[in-house]
């Protein structure tokens, strides 16, 4: 459903950057508000590796490229525009206050308002066979893909990243409500003597030893080996990856950052530039796919609630 265009098409209410499920659900109310607006999709989404995504009410087990798409026709049947580029650098006029977005093709488009929605990229553990079986039965969500592994032999690889060290012992002590067979590999981490009694009360056979690939065989993950030539079979593994903010639209634009490097909103996705919104995974790397949808939502009403507000301000000179 996507077209190309990269000329200056003159001035858009909103320009979004990002076609996933927060832009794209934002697209859709301010395209139902009769706002000019254009989508810059850019590149393949977060989850394309997977086949289907879950845990979106009405849409469960959907491939998400048939998500996307069946969005993308939804936005341009109510007007919107989608362009399938990349946004290369973006400035904002101090003067006029409206922002200038160049594209990947050498075009630029112009907006009052921008909400930036590029989703995360996951940096995976450098371990062979984990790229090469991501989002098949190398996985990162319980919550996305514990049910479709349900009763299955399945693993939990530790990291040294402070932020995945966590995630990776979360994820263990979550597993075995889907499996009564869950290993956890500390691999390079040092579990605390408190995960070690946390993870024995939920059950998980704890295996030391940094761990040296995932086998796979035939097209499928067969197990785990460690350095030490051990192997242990495993129908799933999941791992702690780190995520990284799709961020260069925010930073260009000069958008404040916490110190964990993630932009800093408010509840409604506002930024710290005025006319500059986030939502979905660029702005929280917890977001599903249903909860990255209702962000885009709630960003793109209190973007046409602040375009009204500059619509129906008054001159001083007439009060």
């Amino acid at each position: 459903m996507s077209e190309q265009n990269t000329g200056d098409q003159g001035t858009y209410d909103v320009v979004v950057v990002g076609g996933g499920a927060a832009g794209l659900s934002a697209a859709l109310v301010l395209s139902r508000a009769r706002r000019r607006v254009a989508v810059v999709e850019g590149g393949a989404p977060r989850n394309a590796p997977a086949q289907h995504m879950h845990g979106f009410l009405s849409r469960d087990g959907v491939p998400p490229t048939e998500f996307l798409a069946t969005g993308a026709a939804e936005v341009a049947g109510y007007g919107g525009e989608l362009l399938d580029d990349e946004v290369a650098n973006a400035e904002k006029n101090r003067e006029t206050g409206e922002f200038t977005l160049r594209l990947a093709s050498g075009g630029q488009l112009t907006a009052r308002r921008v909400l930036v929605a590029t989703g995360l990229r996951d940096v995976l553990p450098d371990l062979p066979g984990a790229r090469e079986r991501w989002g098949a039965d190398v996985l990162h969500c319980p919550y996305c893909h514990g049910y479709e592994v349900r009763d299955q032999p399945l693993g939990v690889i530790g990291g040294t990243e402070p932020g995945a060290v966590a995630r990776a012992v979360h994820v263990a002590l979550l597993l075995p409500q889907w499996s009564a067979d869950v290993t956890f590999f500390p691999h390079t981490m040092e579990p605390t003597r408190h995960d070690l009694d946390r993870l024995a009360a939920r059950g998980v056979r704890v295996v030391t030893g940094e761990v040296a690939r995932l086998a796979v065989e035939d097209g499928r993950l067969r197990g785990v080996e460690l350095a030490d030539g051990r192997a242990v079979p495993r129908s799933a593994v999941f791992v702690a990856p780190t995520f990284v903010p799709n961020g260069d639209v925010l930073t260009a634009l000069g958008c404040e950052t916490g110190p964990d490097g993630w932009v800093v909103t408010d509840t409604r996705g506002r930024t710290s530039v005025p006319g500059v919104w986030a939502a979905g995974n660029v702005a929280d790397p917890g977001a599903q796919v249903i909860s990255a949808a209702g962000a885009g939502s709630t960003a793109a009403i209190a973007i046409n609630a602040d375009l009204v507000e500059e619509e129906s301000a008054v001159p001083v000179a007439a009060r």
